[in-house]
């Protein structure tokens, strides 16, 4: 990554009336990148206020551990990523982005093996990566608020809890971004804000329970040398399990051998993918065994393919319980 690179006047457009000098760098990936689909998967629905996409850029804002930091990224035609950054937690999130782009991802050891989905979806997907914010604790709070809730739900209350507890985004953002709480932020969130996100009891007492070790918990999940250890870390939180915990590692550390047992469709589209045919928790793990160290690729590269099964019934429809 070249720090100090001008990004160039044409290269990420902002608005005059708006603008304050960034910090600007160039990462140049040794590989072929495609940065929409490698970024844009740390999205939580379509109005997550941390992240948008306009045009060719993507904006993003973060919570880092030197304060909060906006990036632009756009990607030109040589595949370089010229990026531009705001905020007290630029140059930590300058630094970052080779890894937000999956600079530490390795997909050499991947072979698709005979499987023909595997094999096309693997040669149409040659920009994927998988990428890490380096970020424990929102991706834990993130999943805790996706914990036995439909996605709709969870976007929703992601998308409450940070714009009304969260810090408005540095830089000339094109529509308001803003960065997730702190530690002690997502700790102090009164009941009736969690009520009104529509979170439930157990979600925000994990969350709560989290926050209160929370520098200590993401210190052991950084230290950890694998995902047994730092499932071992996060699961010691009341009310964090073995979902949470992988889910966790996909976004926090882009895991790429972690697998979301006990997700609500993910058996059941591993198995229609691979097979034809739904299966258990127990069948997917059966299934994804050749892959192991990379069965995280191939949950990526599946949900790439467009592999779905057909709906047999009605959508569900959640319960609304905030008004009672």
């Amino acid at each position: 990554m070249t720090m100090g690179t001008s990004v160039g006047a044409t290269a990420i457009a902002v608005p005059v009336a708006r603008r304050t000098p960034p910090r600007e760098s160039v990462y140049r990936p040794a590989h072929v990148l495609n940065l929409a689909q490698v970024v844009m998967f740390q999205r939580r629905g379509a109005a997550d206020p941390t992240i948008v996409r306009d045009g060719p850029v993507i904006w993003r804002a973060s919570r880092t551990p030197m304060g909060t930091a906006t990036v632009a990224l756009r990607q030109d035609a040589s595949g370089a990523v010229r990026v531009a950054a705001w905020g007290a937690g630029a140059e930590w999130a300058l630094a970052q982005v080779p890894d937000l782009c999956g600079a530490s991802d390795d997909p050499a050891a991947f072979r698709p093996g005979d499987h023909p989905l595997l094999g096309e979806a693997h040669r149409r997907s040659i920009g994927l990566r998988l990428g890490r914010t380096d970020l424990v604790f929102d991706a834990l709070a993130g999943a805790i608020i996706e914990q036995k809730v439909t996605g709709m739900q969870a976007f929703a209350a992601w998308r409450s809890l940070v714009r009304r507890h969260g810090e408005r985004a540095p830089g000339p953002t094109p529509v308001a971004l803003f960065a997730p709480p702190t530690i002690d932020g997502w700790r102090s969130i009164p009941s009736w804000s969690w009520h009104r996100a529509g979170v439930e009891p157990p979600q925000s007492r994990a969350i709560v329970e989290a926050a209160r070790i929370g520098r200590s918990l993401v210190a052991a999940a950084e230290r950890g040398a694998g995902g047994g250890d730092r499932d071992r870390v996060l699961t010691s939180v009341r009310g964090v399990g073995p979902w949470t915990a992988a889910e966790t590692r996909i976004r926090a550390f882009g895991d790429p051998d972690a697998v979301s047992v006990g997700d609500y469709h993910l058996a059941h589209e591993v198995g229609y993918a691979l097979t034809g045919h739904r299966v258990d928790d127990d069948g997917m793990l059966e299934l994804l065994a050749p892959w192991a160290g990379q069965r995280q690729r191939v949950i990526r590269l599946i949900r790439l393919s467009g592999a779905r099964e057909p709906r047999r019934g009605p959508r569900l429809h959640p319960e609304d319980h905030r008004t009672r």
